[in-house]
């Protein structure tokens, strides 16, 4: 299936959630990065993004996991419009 082209969304957005996603766990940024090859700087400024698009739930202080809404996103399954309407 074909993702959604939203335009405040990064490639490194996309190893985010899928990384979550193909895991099945709860997450800190910093294994994420380290797993994605991007900075933990990087990806904690990106999970609070996600977060705030319903893709990602912030589980307790610096853990995350991906919504339904994430994984609807990476199966293609969500509408561009959904997604760039959100205030980020």
């Amino acid at each position: 299936m074909r993702r959604p082209r939203v335009s405040w969304m990064t490639q490194g957005d996309d190893r985010i959630l899928e990384t979550l996603a193909s895991s099945g766990l709860i997450l800190s940024p910093a294994v994420i990065a380290i797993n994605i090859g991007y900075t933990r700087n990087y990806v904690n400024k990106r999970v609070r993004k996600l977060s705030e698009a319903g893709l990602l739930e912030r589980v307790e202080e610096g853990y995350y996991e991906i919504t339904d809404d994430g994984r609807a996103y990476l199966e293609g399954k969500l509408e561009a419009a959904d997604l760039e309407n959100i205030e980020i």
